[in-house]
């Protein structure tokens, strides 16, 4: 077999935009050609798929796994370009294996998961089954994040309870505690209530100043002295902190109390937690839909 050079490897791989273990391969198939290495990836799709590489995908759905004992826990976002993506059954098949291969190998990075054998599959990694995933469908197809939650200290003594709404909004809640009804009552409250940390000491300091600054420019408009601006700016970032936080939130299923007050009278504390929305934080294109679907019939 002719010997592949790096630099070989490199070429292709900028050539073709296809990732490096499947520009190596198909170097080693057409013996070190370069010119029948990219015939070898456009017929295997791989060129295809990487042009839509750079494709923004914030579409496609969460997957949640746990063991009937609370005391693990995976989920994983996989993303495609379009809800209708996101519902076809190659695509959901595939987000439902990932999940499988990275709940039966503990996996907790996803650089370290694209290089495993997926579940199901005929040998095919995660990451080359991906790859043909891209090709079939049309459309950019995306391992966003992933968490594997497990007890460290004293298992027995440590609930994880885990919420799922629909297909779009993942939770796990990890408690100090074995109460399997407050942790799924929490990853419910928090799927419903979007708290960014755990308590208010939490906020990173930039959001704060942030807030600060917003209230303060709202409130200097108000023509009162400067020592009762103080005191309102002081008002709105306590609420802020507040409605931010999990401990301060009334909670859901009875509003009269917080959260914090709610972990007080069952002597539990939340260690840490996950939120997963399908595509939060990505700025989507808009995108003409006539034009989507001629894309697709294209092949585009």
């Amino acid at each position: 077999m002719t010997t592949i050079s790096a630099a070989l490897v490199k070429e292709l791989r900028e050539k073709t935009g296809a990732g490096m273990m499947e520009c190596k391969k198909a170097l080693q198939i057409a013996n070190g050609d370069l010119e029948a290495a990219v015939e070898e990836l456009r017929k295997s799709g791989m060129v295809k798929a990487a042009k839509r590489a750079g494709r923004i995908a914030a579409e496609g759905r969460i997957v949640t796994l746990a063991d009937a004992d609370c005391k693990r826990a995976m989920m994983v976002e996989v993303n495609s370009e379009t809800d209708f993506v996101g519902r076809d059954e190659s695509f959901v098949a595939y987000a439902k294996a990932v999940a499988e291969t990275a709940w039966e190998g503990k996996v907790n990075d996803i650089q370290a998961l694209l290089s495993r054998t997926l579940k199901g599959s005929t040998g095919q990694t995660v990451e080359e089954a991906r790859q043909a995933l891209i090709s079939k469908v049309g459309e950019n197809v995306l391992i966003r994040r992933l968490v594997f939650s497990a007890p460290l200290a004293n298992p027995s003594a440590q609930t994880i309870g885990v919420y799922r709404h629909g297909d779009r909004i993942g939770v796990i809640v990890e408690l100090d505690s074995d109460n399997k009804e407050l942790a799924k009552d929490l990853a419910m409250h928090i799927a419903a209530s979007r708290p960014l940390v755990i308590a208010p000491d939490a906020v990173l300091p930039e959001l704060i100043d942030k807030e600060k600054e917003i209230y303060s420019a709202q409130a200097a408009n108000s023509g009162k002295p400067k020592e009762i601006i103080e005191k309102m700016v002081q008002g709105k970032l306590k609420n802020f902190l507040a409605e931010v936080s999990l401990v301060g939130q009334p909670f859901v299923k009875d509003p009269n109390q917080t959260v914090g007050e709610l972990l007080a009278k069952n002597r539990t504390k939340v260690l840490a937690f996950h939120r997963y929305e399908v595509g939060e934080g990505i700025e989507k294109e808009e995108e003409d839909f006539t034009q989507a679907v001629m894309s697709q019939v294209q092949g585009n």
